[in-house]
């Protein structure tokens, strides 16, 4: 990315406002603290993506809660699934004492998560759900479905809210459509 001028003119359009993502997490954060209230919470973040959710979700959790991540690639460079999921950065947590709440920033094909939580179900936690920020339920290509998800989206690149193009985009306050043909 070489200007200023060019990283705007990919952003199509805003698709969710800050605001809006502000008020589904706050909601979000009461509901699971309720949820939760007195059990052993591991909040497990799917890295890269989904770190700037996670960190707004943690604070609006008013109960004691820990944090651990785990890094998987299925894209290899590109902006299509390939199919195989590799672990790339591992959990330091033992799962088996733990309520574990996955915490995504998108679910578009399902194969990734799939994996994911079925690689984490063998560890044996005290039990396993899945929040994801955004769904693109049109991409699904496995049968998934998220415990919890915030947002329905339509099956459209997108970007901002720490998710990327290229690295680029995740500090956009909000979530915005991609202009992949500029």
């Amino acid at each position: 990315m070489t200007n200023q001028q060019e990283f705007k003119s990919k952003i199509k359009r805003v698709l969710i406002t800050e605001a809006e993502l502000q008020e589904r997490i706050k909601h979000a954060g009461s509901m699971l603290s309720e949820e939760y209230q007195g059990k052993p919470l591991l909040l497990v973040s799917i890295l890269k993506g989904a770190f700037v959710f996670l960190a707004d979700l943690c604070r609006e959790i008013t109960i004691p809660c820990e944090i651990d991540f785990m890094a998987t690639k299925s894209y290899y460079g590109g902006t299509t699934n390939c199919g195989t999921v590799n672990i790339v950065y591992e959990l330091e947590h033992d799962i088996s004492q733990y309520h574990v709440l996955i915490v995504e920033d998108i679910i578009d094909t399902g194969i990734t998560l799939k994996d994911v939580v079925k690689k984490l179900k063998a560890r044996n936690p005290l039990s396993l759900k899945v929040i994801t920020l955004l769904d693109k339920t049109d991409a699904r290509k496995v049968e998934f479905e998220a415990d919890y998800t915030l947002f329905e989206i339509p099956n459209e690149y997108v970007i901002g809210y720490g998710l990327d193009s290229g690295e680029y985009y995740r500090n956009l306050p909000y979530i915005a459509v991609f202009d992949e043909k500029r």
